[in-house]
């Protein structure tokens, strides 16, 4: 049965041609060592579980319902990777007092002092906690990868492929898959697990990410994946 895909009533006649005859959206595969990384599970970009119009005042990062409607997968991701004893990864954006001036913060003119290592926006939402056994890796760009120790960290744990979930959908999600398949690793994003504050950008990088990038997955089909290794 053909996947129904978010995107589907954003793209022209044109747009659809171009995907079919140039063969974008062919799946990649998956290896045989997965870590589930959950990007930036954090109040700052959850928000809170409203509107999104009706929490910005509080949480101007949040992407609010639309967040928090992942939970229940998240949860149910995070019991299948536990339950093999598969690796799980948080990633945190905290911001440094020397960088504080980066341009996404600055142009947005927000106060500062919520992203900052302390503060209550920068904590994991207390329904996705991580486990003494996870590992939490703290970053300050987009991309999980740059300047953080997850590329040793892969490396140690022997994965081939990652399986990523959480926010946002056009930023550290995005930029965090493409240096992971860069890197060399096999990579999937959960598209009923990840989130964004505009709708547009949310689809739109999905379809990107799922023409040139990656597989996308549902919750089913990764833990059906995660019960089908052998390890």
């Amino acid at each position: 049965m053909k996947k129904s895909w978010p995107w589907e009533e954003l793209l022209s006649d044109i747009d659809r041609q171009v995907i079919e005859q140039a063969g974008y959206g062919k799946s990649r595969g998956l290896g045989k060592r997965p870590a589930f990384l959950l990007i930036d599970a954090q109040y700052n970009y959850f928000g809170d579980d409203k509107d999104i119009l009706d929490q910005l005042k509080g949480w101007p990062s949040g992407a609010g319902r639309s967040a928090w409607q992942t939970m229940g997968g998240i949860e149910r991701l995070l019991a299948a990777f536990h339950s093999k004893g598969l690796p799980v990864i948080y990633t945190r954006q905290v911001q440094d007092k020397m960088i504080l001036d980066g341009f996404a913060l600055k142009a947005a003119g927000r106060d500062k002092r919520q992203y900052l290592e302390g503060a209550r926006g920068t904590e994991i939402v207390d329904e996705l906690k991580p486990r003494d056994s996870d590992f939490v890796i703290n970053k300050t760009q987009s991309s999980a990868f740059l300047g953080t120790p997850l590329p040793s960290l892969l490396t140690r744990l022997k994965v081939d492929t990652v399986i990523v979930a959480g926010g946002t959908t056009c930023g550290c999600v995005r930029a965090t898959t493409v240096e992971a398949v860069s890197r060399g690793y096999n990579a999937a994003v959960v598209h009923d697990c990840v989130f964004d504050r505009i709708t547009l950008s949310h689809k739109a990088s999905l379809l990107d990410l799922w023409m040139k990038y990656c597989d996308l997955l549902d919750v089913s089909e990764v833990e059906d994946y995660l019960a089908g290794l052998a390890l």
